[in-house]
């Protein structure tokens, strides 16, 4: 899938900005697609030129001019083709956190803490994705239940592609609070409970000294 697609798709929500559009991609769109400011930019600028997007410019007081996005009809055309098109590749996983996962065996407890702590990271930055998800969520429903919004909203990709990024991250706390667990029980089996001191020597008992009595 081009980067194209998912800018087309953000943009089903309305016109909007360069930087709206990376805000966006970093918020809710994270779920499923990432990218870089710098690479949105370069792609708005080819998608204009191919005429799959348009964009206007508004004037702005105390603040550079800014230029507002829209799809064309060729990129509505073009987005509706990518839908169309035939079952979606299989998800491609490439994750370095797995790959030290992995080789935690290969060296000894400072590995293994410091494989614990990669997954700690990992477990925090779910967490916070999780929370910005589900406020997302509460905004979407507005006080509705689930299928009163399903029923009534003029668009529900957005909310089914964000239920994907909550139960995605989901899956990564449930998943990195087992490996913290069974790594910490590694840690101590590997260390073993510390052996005793050695008890001291016995002290000698002093010679006797001075003569005899008769």
């Amino acid at each position: 899938m081009a980067l194209r697609n998912a800018v087309m798709a953000a943009l089903l929500e309305g016109e909007a900005s360069g930087y709206d559009l990376a805000k966006g991609f970093e918020a809710s769109v994270a779920n499923f697609w990432m990218a870089t400011p710098q690479q949105l930019y370069r792609e708005l600028e080819r998608m204009e030129g191919e005429g799959l997007v348009s964009a206007r410019v508004v004037q702005q007081e105390r603040r550079p001019n800014k230029r507002l996005f829209s799809l064309t009809e060729s990129g509505r055309r073009v987005l509706r083709a990518f839908v169309t098109e035939g079952p979606a590749k299989p998800l491609a996983i490439r994750d370095e956190l797995m790959v030290k996962v992995q080789c935690v065996d290969i060296g000894d407890t400072d590995d293994i803490e410091a494989v614990r702590t990669a997954v700690a990271e990992r477990v925090e930055r779910s967490a916070a994705k999780l929370a910005r998800y589900l406020r997302m969520r509460e905004r979407m429903l507005a006080g509705r239940t689930e299928d009163e919004h399903l029923a009534s909203a003029d668009r529900i990709g957005p909310y089914l592609t964000l239920q994907g990024g909550i139960a995605l991250e989901r899956g990564n706390l449930q998943w990195g609070e087992t490996v913290l667990k069974r790594l910490a029980q590694r840690v101590a089996v590997l260390d073993g409970p510390a052996a005793p001191a050695p008890a001291p020597a016995p002290t000698p008992a002093p010679a006797p000294t001075g003569e005899p009595t008769s």
